[in-house]
């Protein structure tokens, strides 16, 4: 490969990335007044042997954050508070945070749960426009979301930089980067504060004689294939460089994902029931091969309905770990007619599909989620994992849809044609902040 990059290099600010701040906790304290101003921890359950996944801004001060154990989090800080994570409300939540930032800009991208990415037109990536839009959205998600839900917004010429940006003041930042200011600009960061760079990559950038950020920066991308092992180096290269987005970087190695997931906005031909049911599985078949891409299993189950006239249905599930396609889809059944249930004689204008509770894949499983259910299904878990591959694989080198599961193909086809783009509920943060 050649060692020079072949995308074009992006000058102008074109994207916004918008990263909600201490996001969990942070939802909490809005619903809980009485909670504002206090340190608090998001648990999984109350107990002193588990972790957080997330802290507020005032719990940080005490050197509190994602993954500190609970009893050793106590003794740092006495008057610390915990909360049980409601992962409803912070899916509800979402949706309204994604609401009101197309009030201002069209999203172009869900990266996660509490990441959204905005790709500015033509005539407003200039910086004034783009800081105006910034602006806007902070004000906007005070006045009609919460008081205390906060964001650190990202500016640059590509959607990585952009990311990047967002992360160099929180909370409640707003940051530029511009090509000619680099590499100074970010000469200060860590390897590890790159989105890409993991405890596992570092090392491998080490053993290149890559220590710094400067280092990073003046590195071939060559050097960079060698470290990745592959094309990804070429791809951070360009990234980093302010490259256009040929490619997606949440493939590259980052912090795990706190959810994985789906929405949709369903075309007129496709609310009623049968035809939305259709909709609902080939949201969860498209999330459940990032959740495989990721490496990842899923634990819950969460799909969530809206009507055309504003009626909403939800319904959850929670299961012994899987990551196979047709185990989640034999979930989706159950849950879908718990939440159409709730809609009785509507039609279905949005339909939400999220996995959550995720683990890696290298933990092992101790129960089948079909031997939960009371049913059964043949072939093992792990020949089923294999037949999902092999589905993603098809459908990556051939085209989306070229292999499903259980559709009727006429729906497919059509389904397929429709020029409403999907959007991503996370790209890829640990079920943790």
């Amino acid at each position: 490969m050649s060692s020079s990059p072949s995308s074009p290099i992006a000058t102008r600010p074109r994207w916004l990335f918008v990263d909600l701040n201490s996001y969990f906790a942070s939802v909490e304290q809005q619903e809980r007044p009485y909670l504002r101003g206090k340190p608090v921890i998001v648990v999984p359950l109350m107990s002193d042997h588990t972790c957080a996944i997330a802290a507020s801004q005032e719990a940080k001060k005490f050197g509190i954050k994602t993954g500190t154990n609970v009893g050793e989090a106590k003794r740092m800080c006495p008057s610390l508070v915990l909360v049980e994570a409601s992962h409803e409300r912070y899916v509800e939540y979402h949706e309204k945070i994604k609401d009101e930032v197309e009030l201002h800009w069209p999203v172009q991208v869900v990266g996660s749960i509490d990441e959204v990415g905005l790709l500015l037109d033509d005539k407003r990536a200039n910086e004034a426009a783009a800081l105006d839009i910034a602006r806007r959205i902070k004000a906007g998600l005070r006045k009609n979301v919460g008081q205390v839900i906060t964001c650190s917004i990202g500016i640059a010429p590509n959607r990585y930089l952009a990311k990047v940006a967002s992360d160099l003041t929180k909370p409640d930042g707003l940051e530029i980067i511009r090509l000619e200011d680099m590499p100074g600009r970010l000469a200060h960061l860590k390897l590890t504060d790159l989105p890409g760079i993991g405890r596992r990559m570092e090392p491998r950038l080490h053993e290149c004689k890559i220590e710094t950020f400067l280092d990073l920066w003046n590195a071939s991308p060559a050097v960079l294939h060698q470290a990745w092992g592959g094309v990804g180096g070429e791809r951070f290269w360009r990234h980093l460089h302010g490259g256009e987005l040929d490619g997606d970087f949440d493939d590259m190695e980052n912090v795990p994902p706190k959810s994985i997931g789906h929405s949709h906005v369903l075309s007129p031909e496709f609310r009623n029931p049968p035809e939305a049911a259709v909709v609902a599985q080939r949201l969860l078949l498209k999330t459940a091969s990032r959740l495989r891409r990721a490496k990842h299993r899923a634990s819950e189950l969460y799909l969530s309905l809206r009507t055309e006239n504003g009626a909403k249905g939800k319904a959850h599930m929670k299961f012994s770990p899987v990551s196979d396609s047709y185990a989640l889809t034999k979930s989706l059944e159950v849950l879908w007619e718990r939440a159409l249930g709730q809609l009785p004689g509507h039609r279905i204008k949005k339909i939400g599909v999220t996995l959550m509770d995720l683990e890696s894949n290298e933990q092992p499983v101790q129960l089948d989620l079909f031997s939960m259910m009371g049913g059964s299904v043949s072939g093992d878990v792990e020949r089923r994992n294999r037949l999902s591959k092999i589905m993603d694989d098809i459908n990556q080198d051939f085209g989306r849809d070229s292999i499903a599961l259980g559709f009727a193909p006429d729906l497919v086809k059509t389904f397929s044609g429709t020029k409403i783009a999907f959007t991503r509920i996370p790209d890829l943060k640990e079920f943790k902040e």
